[in-house]
């Protein structure tokens, strides 16, 4: 059984954009015929992708029937430690030996390594083309897919390179879940839950509920859970686009993953595993400092599990490990940290006023575990 396709909009005046969820969307061209104003199109994807959907994206593309009309495609390597600077400049040589100009639209097809970059493509090419994300990895299809961050990441930090830059438009296909692998299944439910734990106590109770039919990919489940994500997502953008206040939230648990993800080398640990071990750290600290009970705590491990996620970070990484990635967060400002906890559950805050003695205590637990 198939779900009924939904549409909602980021609302963002004039460069509001609207979000596509269901079943084949891939192949409605119509879709991106509605997005494309220029007469050139780059589809951007990688090497395990490409063989699965890229020449239904080429041949919906050529079915448009635009005169004068031009399609390349690029295929990149596929990972987390391809994310980096030398991989988009491979973007901005094919689109100058192919000659794009600046009414070109790049299309992403692929996880968040992929829209990431050909966003961030889109943003410096030529001063910023048009690009459309087609998200295909459900961390992609519930988070960064939306929102219009794009950049890459450094070897001292995650994601410390980069621009805002909002697409034409999010067209996800549920379809493309049933390729994907269960451990990539997991690191995109993280994401959901933290949706939950931050503003939809409603939503945490109904993944409580229904885990398990997520993970079997039950399509009403998955697509219930992919709406009321992107439609948090879409409230928290619209409110503070380039976060400098609510947005910010959206990070909860990300401070202690991205350490995580920066110490043991970009894909070693996927993104959402990272931040499913942040969050439940994120939680333990929030109980120290009296905003969680203990069974809120118990719950929130209880989930994560159930998800197929680990509650803890690798067993090298130390406290002092933890603490000097932390400290070049995006989140630091004028030396001091800043990190996302949980008030009750549905209820998060920005805080730096967590003690440090507390931290430790927390990051001492992780490394003890």
């Amino acid at each position: 059984m198939t779900s009924p396709q939904q549409t909602l909009i980021v609302d963002l005046g004039d460069r509001s954009y609207p979000i596509y969820i269901g079943s084949g969307l891939l192949q409605q061209s119509a879709l991106l015929g509605q997005h494309i104003t220029g007469k050139q199109v780059m589809v951007v994807t990688n090497s395990t992708i490409a063989p699965l959907y890229l020449q239904t994206v080429l041949d919906g593309l050529k079915g448009l029937k635009i005169e004068g009309f031009q399609v390349d495609s690029l295929v990149l390597e596929d990972g987390e430690k391809h994310k980096h600077l030398d991989t988009v400049n491979l973007i901005f040589d094919h689109l100058l030996r192919q000659r794009h100009n600046r009414t070109t639209t790049l299309i992403a097809l692929g996880g968040g390594v992929i829209g990431d970059m050909t966003g961030y493509a889109a943003a410096a090419y030529q001063r910023g083309v048009n690009f459309i994300q087609m998200p295909t990895t459900l961390l992609s299809q519930v988070d960064s897919s939306v929102g219009g961050k794009t950049g890459v990441n450094h070897p001292l930090g995650k994601n410390m390179i980069g621009a805002f830059h909002q697409p034409q438009c999010v067209v996800i296909d549920t379809e493309s879940l049933k390729t994907l692998p269960p451990r990539e299944l997991s690191a995109g439910l993280a994401e959901v839950i933290k949706y939950g734990l931050i503003a939809q106590p409603d939503l945490f109770v109904w993944l409580e509920q229904n885990i398990e039919q997520l993970r079997q990919l039950a399509p009403q489940f998955i697509s219930q859970a992919i709406y009321q994500s992107c439609e948090c997502k879409a409230r928290i953008v619209a409110a503070d686009e380039r976060e400098q206040g609510v947005r910010a939230l959206l990070n909860f648990g990300h401070t202690f993953g991205h350490a995580i993800e920066t110490e043991m080398g970009y894909g070693n640990w996927l993104h959402g595993e990272a931040v499913g071990a942040g969050m439940a750290m994120a939680a333990d600290l929030s109980y120290r400092l009296g905003w969680l009970t203990k069974l809120d705590v118990q719950r929130i491990q209880d989930l994560l599990t159930a998800s197929g996620l680990p509650l803890w970070g690798p067993e090298q990484m130390h406290a002092i490990t933890y603490l000097q990635h932390m400290q070049v967060d995006k989140k630091v400002t004028d030396g001091t940290i800043r990190l996302i906890l949980l008030q009750h559950l549905g209820e998060a805050v920005v805080t730096s006023d967590f003690g440090h003695e507390l931290l430790q205590q927390t990051l001492q637990q992780c490394s003890d575990i």
